[in-house]
C-alpha cells in the first residue's frame, strides 16, 4: 500500500448512536451496525433448520456454520477448522480447562496473571485446584500497570500459560509472543485472552504464538457469543465431556448442543463489517478478507490513538483526578477516579449527561486488587472505533463539571 489506510465516516451505520448517548462502554460490548442487526433477523426468517446436505434448509444451515467459522478464521488469523463457537468465553475457557486437567497431576504448574479478566484466571485456578496442580502467578508492576517478565512464573513443571493480549481495566498490551515463547520453550500450552485487543488492532493467532486463542464477537459490533481457536491437531488431541450421540468430529466435538445460527449469521456479518471499514480509496481491492481486516484494524488504531491522546491530556489536566496506570503500550481504555467521588458517582453523574462511563472492576478482580483499587475498582472510558472527538470532550466536560 502506498500510505496508511485511512478509517471512513461510520457513525450513521450505527442505529444505537442516533440516540445522541457518547458510548464509552465498549469494553463490555459494543453497539452494533445496522448490517449486523440485518444479518441475524435475515438468518432468523431465512428458513434454517439442523445442519446436513438433503435439503434446502440443513445446506443453508450448514452454510451459516460454515461461514461463520471462515470468518471467525479470517478475524483472528486463525485455521476455519479449529474455530469453536460457544454461549461465551467463559463458558469455553470452563470448557477447555476441564478438558485439559484431565492429564494434571501433583507437582504439575499452571500460570496464570495477574493482569487477566477472571474468565481467564479462575477457570484455571479452579482446575489446577482439583487436578491437585499448583498455581502460579504471573505478576504486574502496580505503578506501570506493566506485565512481569514471563520468566518470574514459567519454568519445567509449567503445563499451562494463560494470559491476556490486552487488559480490559486498564488497557495493558503485554508482549504475548514473550510470554508463549517462555511457555513453548518448557513444552506448555499457552492460552491467550484476546477479548480485549480484537476491537482495537489486528489479532494474529500465529504471530501472537497461541497454542489457544478466545474473544468475544460482541466486543467487535457482532452478537453474543464466544469464539475460541486453536489448531486442529490440537484438538484433535482432547476429548471433552459430549452427548454420544453428538459427533466426535474437530471442531463440533466442543459444541454442546444446537448452535445459535442466527448469531453465527452475525459474526460472519461483523467480521465481513470490519473488513470494510477503511476507506475503499485507501485499500487495494484485490485484497483477501483477512488482508482488508487487518488493514481496517490498523486504520481503526490509528483513530483510536488520536482520541486516546486528547482524553488522556484532558483528564490529567483536571484537578483531582487520578489516572491509574500506564502502561507503553495500551488499548484506548483509561481508568480513573475522581477525589470525593465514588466510582458509582461518576457513573451516575457522567449518564445523567448521556455519557456512558461504568465505574467497577470490570471482572478484573485480581489487577483491580493489585493496583490498590480493592474490589470496587474505578471508572472506565473505552474509546471505539466509532468514538469521536465531540464524544472525548462530552466526557471531559462532565468530569469538569464534578471536579469544580
Amino acid at each position: 500500500m502506498s500510505h496508511a489506510p485511512v478509517l471512513r465516516p461510520i457513525r450513521d451505520d450505527f442505529p444505537a448512536l442516533s440516540l445522541g448517548v457518547a458510548h464509552f462502554d465498549g469494553p463490555g460490548g459494543s453497539q452494533v451496525p445496522r448490517a449486523v442487526a440485518d444479518a441475524v433477523a435475515g438468518a432468523m426468517t431465512a428458513g434454517l433448520g439442523q445442519r446436513g446436505s438433503g435439503t434446502a434448509t440443513e445446506r443453508r444451515t450448514q452454510a451459516v456454520v460454515a461461514d461463520a467459522r471462515a470468518a471467525a478464521g479470517d478475524l483472528l488469523g486463525a485455521d476455519p477448522a479449529g474455530v469453536v463457537f460457544g454461549r461465551s468465553m467463559t463458558q469455553l475457557t470452563f470448557d477447555l480447562a476441564r478438558t485439559l486437567a484431565r492429564g494434571w497431576a501433583p507437582g504439575d504448574e499452571v500460570v496464570v496473571s495477574r493482569l487477566d479478566h477472571d474468565a481467564n484466571v479462575r477457570p484455571w485456578v479452579i482446575a489446577a485446584e482439583r487436578a491437585g496442580a499448583t498455581v502460579r502467578w504471573l505478576d504486574l508492576d502496580p505503578v506501570t500497570g506493566e506485565l512481569d517478565d514471563p520468566a518470574t512464573a514459567i519454568g519445567p513443571r509449567t503445563r499451562l500459560v494463560a494470559v491476556t493480549a490486552a487488559s480490559n481495566l486498564i488497557g495493558t498490551r503485554p508482549d504475548v509472543a514473550a510470554v508463549t515463547r517462555a511457555a513453548r520453550e518448557v513444552g506448555a500450552l499457552s492460552y491467550v485472552d484476546a477479548v480485549h485487543l480484537v476491537p482495537h488492532a489486528a489479532v494474529d493467532a500465529t504471530a501472537l504464538g497461541a497454542d489457544v486463542v478466545v474473544c468475544s464477537p460482541y466486543k467487535l459490533f457482532g452478537p453474543h457469543l464466544g469464539v475460541l481457536a486453536a489448531p486442529p491437531a490440537l484438538l484433535e488431541r482432547l476429548h471433552p465431556d459430549k452427548l454420544l450421540p453428538s459427533t466426535d468430529a474437530v471442531p463440533e466435538r466442543f459444541e454442546l448442543g444446537t448452535l445459535p445460527y442466527e448469531l453465527l449469521a452475525g459474526v460472519t456479518a461483523a467480521v465481513d463489517y470490519v473488513a470494510g471499514l477503511a476507506e475503499a480509496s485507501s485499500v487495494p481491492a484485490e485484497l483477501t478478507r483477512r488482508e482488508r481486516v487487518v488493514a481496517s484494524m490498523g486504520a481503526v488504531e490509528r483513530h483510536e490513538e488520536t482520541l486516546l491522546a486528547r482524553l488522556l491530556d484532558g483528564l490529567a489536566a483536571l484537578p483531582g483526578v487520578t489516572l491509574v496506570g500506564s502502561p507503553a503500550h495500551r488499548t484506548p481504555t483509561v481508568l480513573f477516579s475522581v477525589a470525593g467521588h465514588p466510582g458509582p458517582r461518576v457513573h451516575a453523574r457522567l449518564g445523567a449527561l448521556g455519557v456512558n462511563a461504568p465505574a467497577g472492576n470490570f471482572y478484573a478482580l485480581e489487577t483491580s486488587r493489585r493496583l490498590g483499587l480493592g474490589d470496587d475498582g474505578a471508572v472506565r472510558a473505552g474509546l471505539a472505533a466509532y468514538s469521536s472527538d465531540d464524544d472525548v470532550d462530552r466526557l471531559l466536560a462532565g468530569v469538569s463539571a464534578l471536579v469544580r
